[in-house]
């Protein structure tokens, strides 16, 4: 089989990976340090299966234009990507579908978001109704600070258009928790859980990010938990789809805080979760392609159920100087090869090659490292070990990535 992977980040170098065991795969338009990089469009591009990465591709209708191009894709639709493209919509898709999620309302004038914020207990969850790289959402404690937000948001000035409606949430308490199904437009397998780390700085501060690590396995969500994910927030939203005539063939990632009542939705994603894909994948002993191309073709009882290992995987992200705001571009980066040599996996996001061919950084997250171990405790040790082998000026990384489980 030969697989084209759409995109150009950790999440891409990570399907890359483990496709590659059982299948050929290209990446477009991929970067320097994944292999398999081409410049062709994915709409030129000869394969068997596309695996579309990003959301933004997604909701612009990429699976839409290779579906109708014969090709057999694993990605929804522009129709099914508004789940992650208009976050009001997709509030309004789960109400409809019973999926206990937090107390909402959506708002594109500041007077009526203000008043509503001021109904609730804190903290409070602002949220840009459209797509703003994992970084459209604030968790505030201070009422102040969330009307600051509203205000800028809505105004255009923090997100342009996509922040001229927003989405404002009671704040839920309780571990947080990611959940990959991969769906064929009437059926959904759950992948392995993994728990990410959204914000910049150690202890859960600073501002959003796309992701700054993750682990997985995570020892509080066991079959049962999954089980109840799947029961409540995963299959419903599903028939749901197919009751208003979406055929959603593609990857449903759940984000969910798992309170007192059980696990609630934060927010659904419309593809593989990044940086969650780097340590769920890899622990897979099934054949990926074999189970994303099933999906694809809307059967995925013509594939094994998904298994994975009994071991665990840590990802830590290196990010650049100025990340999440600007990042600082153009550092030559040192200690790859030295990470590499210690058994742990670095997939590469924001890299470029200089005029004399290193590798430098091209962005904001920059590599993720993946540690693996018998136990998170151990991954965790491989990951940071690894981690302590690169650098370049500014580098800079949470240093708490699992570090409260691996300590239970």
């Amino acid at each position: 089989m030969r697989v084209c992977v759409v995109g150009s980040g950790g999440r891409e170098h990570a399907l890359a990976h483990v496709l590659g065991r059982s299948a050929e795969v290209v990446v477009t338009p991929g970067n320097p340090g994944i292999p398999g990089s081409v410049g062709t469009p994915p709409t030129e591009v000869d394969a068997d299966l596309y695996v579309i990465g990003p959301e933004a591709p997604l909701v612009a209708g990429l699976a839409d234009e290779l579906r109708a191009a014969g090709r057999l894709v694993l990605g929804p639709g522009a129709d099914g990507a508004r789940l992650e493209g208009s976050k009001a919509w997709m509030k309004e898709v789960v109400a409809s579908a019973g999926v206990p999620t937090a107390r909402h309302r959506t708002f594109d004038e500041v007077g009526p978001a203000v008043e509503y914020l001021r109904t609730l207990p804190g903290p409070w969850v602002v949220k840009t109704d459209g797509l703003a790289a994992g970084k459209g959402v604030l968790v505030a404690t201070d009422l102040d600070e969330a009307i600051a937000d509203v205000e800028a948001k809505l105004s255009g000035r923090s997100f342009g258009d996509a922040g001229r409606r927003v989405v404002i949430e009671e704040g839920m308490s309780g571990p947080e928790l990611s959940v990959l199904a991969v769906c064929d437009g009437t059926r959904a397998v759950p992948l392995a859980p993994a728990q990410d780390f959204k914000r910049v700085g150690d202890g859960d501060t600073g501002p959003n990010t796309g992701g700054m690590g993750a682990y997985s396995p995570v020892p509080a969500a066991d079959e049962a938990v999954v089980a109840q994910v799947m029961e409540r927030c995963i299959e419903p939203t599903l028939a749901e789809l197919r009751r208003r005539g979406i055929d959603y063939r593609g990857v449903l990632y759940a984000g969910l805080m798992l309170t007192d009542e059980g696990p609630k939705l934060v927010e659904f994603n419309v593809r593989f979760g990044d940086p969650e894909a780097q340590v769920v994948l890899p622990r897979m002993t099934s054949d990926l392609a074999e189970l994303l191309a099933a999906a694809a073709a809307g059967d995925l009882t013509a594939a094994p159920a998904p298994t994975f290992g009994d071991d665990a995987c840590v990802t830590v992200v290196l990010a650049s100087e100025g990340y999440p705001g600007t990042p600082r571009t153009g550092d030559v980066i040192e200690g790859i090869e030295a990470a590499e040599a210690t058994g742990a996996t670095i997939f590469c996001a924001g890299v470029a090659r200089d005029e004399t061919g290193r590798l430098v950084t091209a962005g904001g997250r920059v590599l993720n490292v993946v540690g693996h171990g018998p136990t998170v405790a151990a991954a965790r040790e491989h990951a940071y070990r690894a981690a302590d082998l690169i650098s370049w000026p500014g580098m800079h990384r949470r240093s708490d990535i699992a570090k409260e489980v691996a300590h239970r």
